[in-house]
């Protein structure tokens, strides 16, 4: 055990212990030309920026800005080339208003997506970096059709997209800069309990997201199996009154003949560690009981099929984990909201693929828990294998709906490229479930088939299947050799988030899954 803590701190690397950046967020009803402050931005579609024939603006609300600035919006609004687009922004100096700068953000054409509304946040948070600024307000230039319910969910999704953009991860940085923005105020979206509500859900989602975020970052020689073991009981202690935690060491997970799971991590000096919290609301009385389950692999070299070239992906390897973090990120966001209701097992073998002499061979037989024979022809479809047992754990919980993910697949990015998960399920009913909870959430996902013929390619010779099948339809026989492990009863998803786990422009991790895992509960609940 000595040495598997000398290994979480292998290049004597530590995390620099950074403070939660907080900001304060509010709706309030203010006229826009009297509020003060350092920034204030207005979200605005191509229609808003429509002009009449002396070239002004036709929307109320951007003609009563300009009106007060003495025409200087639409001139430089002009001079910027500023017409709404999606993705466009401006911030402009100009005095004569109680705020310092105005920002523009085009919406594009029409609004109705929480992903546009996602990224005017974004848009602003990189602009109250840019600017160092330190209070914001956002607004809409045209609030016209939308309802009670889109103002909320509008509001919500703003907030989401600043409190993500304003994050920055440097832990592992000698020197940062410190975030300046200390409040956001929603304008002209309504005020009082509801819309307060909705930002503080928002808050508590986010707070999950960054914690992703930050797992999946956090380099190998940091972040280890016993590490993110401990990062779980962390989360149970903070929140005690309705999460527990159960760490299974080796024999444990032994005595539970999870040969799968531990043949995977045989070649490692960090020993696996599997990760199980549970909630249970303080009260009332439980409906349904749900399990998530994420793919653990803190670090995965292939194994003895070592990965190897171009596009390997070696290096990123630390991200193989990004199942486990989501699942984790869903824990802290669903023990700060708290629905009732409901029961949730979060379940993570962790553990890590490496190569030594005790190593997974190539042509291994190893067995699960549920007694089913697996022959390894391939040890890099490791991940495949740790959830087997984490599976049959699961519907061991007594649990009615299981959704697990993974990045367990290359296939499914060439399949959907790099910002939409595959979801793999036989329940229709399910499926419709997660794909209402994604479109709350913006995250991009994509019902791909579960064609059983393609089964045939994991036949063995010797043992009930093989781990790998062709390369063609790689993802959908990865699913195939999951289903293998649940439970006809019980309803089960697997969604693989290869692609969206990562963000290559920005080098970082995404927090894919936490929005999406939480409103799912959430609509399994009471609440």
């Amino acid at each position: 055990m000595a040495h598997s803590i000398a290994r979480a701190t292998l290049g004597l690397t530590h995390p620099n212990q950074i403070e939660a950046h907080k900001i304060s967020f509010a709706a309030k009803e203010i006229d826009l030309v009297e509020w003060k402050g350092d920034i204030l931005a207005v979200g605005a579609t191509e229609k808003d920026l429509a002009r009449d024939e002396n070239s002004k603006f036709q929307n109320p609300i951007l003609q009563k800005l300009d009106s007060k600035l003495a025409g200087l919006l639409s001139e430089a609004s002009s001079e910027e080339d500023f017409s709404g687009k999606s993705g466009q922004s401006t911030v402009l100096r100009l005095p004569g208003l109680g705020s310092k700068r105005i920002a523009l953000v085009g919406l594009g054409s029409s609004v109705s997506s929480t992903a546009a509304y996602r990224s005017l946040g974004e848009a602003v948070a990189a602009a109250a970096k840019s600017a160092q600024a330190s209070n914001i307000a956002v607004a809409l230039a045209s609030t016209d059709g939308l309802s009670a319910e889109s103002k909320l969910s509008s509001a919500s999704a703003i907030v989401t997209g600043a409190a993500l953009g304003i994050f920055e991860d440097n832990r592992f940085k000698s020197e940062s800069k410190k975030p300046t923005l200390k409040s956001l105020d929603i304008l002209g979206l309504g005020t009082g309990p509801e819309i307060e509500k909705k930002l503080k859900y928002a808050e508590d989602v986010c707070a999950g997201v960054i914690f992703c975020r930050e797992l999946v970052n956090a380099p190998a020689n940091v972040l280890t199996p016993a590490v993110l073991a401990e990062e779980a009981k962390k989360i149970a202690s903070t929140y005690s009154d309705v999460l527990s935690a159960n760490i299974l060491d080796v024999e444990q997970c032994k005595e539970l003949k999870m040969g799968s799971y531990l043949a995977v991590g045989e070649a490692s000096a960090n020993p696996p560690h599997f990760i199980h919290l549970c909630y249970k609301p303080t009260g009332g009385e439980i409906k349904k009981k749900l399990a998530l389950v994420g793919k653990g692999l803190t670090f995965d070299s292939g194994g003895y099929n070592i990965k190897t070239g171009p596009g390997c992906l070696i290096e990123l390897m630390k991200f193989d984990m990004g199942g486990s973090a989501a699942v984790l990120g869903a824990a802290k966001a669903l023990g700060q909201i708290k629905p009732a209701g409901v029961e949730v097992h979060f379940i993570v073998a962790a553990c890590e693929n490496m190569i030594s002499g005790t190593g997974m061979r190539p042509g291994d037989v190893v067995t699960a828990s549920n007694g089913k024979t697996i022959e390894v022809n391939n040890t890099d479809a490791e991940g495949r294998l740790t959830l087997a047992d984490a599976l049959v754990y699961a519907c061991n919980q007594g649990v009615e709906k299981i959704v697990d993910l993974a990045t367990l697949t290359g296939a499914c990015i060439v399949a959907l490229g790099p910002s939409i998960a595959g979801v793999f399920t036989p329940s229709d009913d399910l499926a419709k479930e997660v794909a209402a909870a994604s479109e709350v959430s913006g995250e991009k996902l994509w019902r791909m088939p579960l064609e059983e013929s393609y089964w045939d390619t994991m036949t063995s010779g010797v043992a009930d299947m093989v781990n790998t099948g062709g390369r063609q339809g790689g993802a959908i026989v990865a699913a195939l050799f999951l289903k293998q492990f649940v439970d006809e009863k019980v309803q089960w998803m697997h969604i693989d988030l290869a692609g969206p786990v990562w963000n290559d422009k920005k080098k970082n991790a995404t927090g894919f899954g936490v929005s999406t895992l939480v409103e799912w509960v959430l609509k399994n609940s009471t609440n």
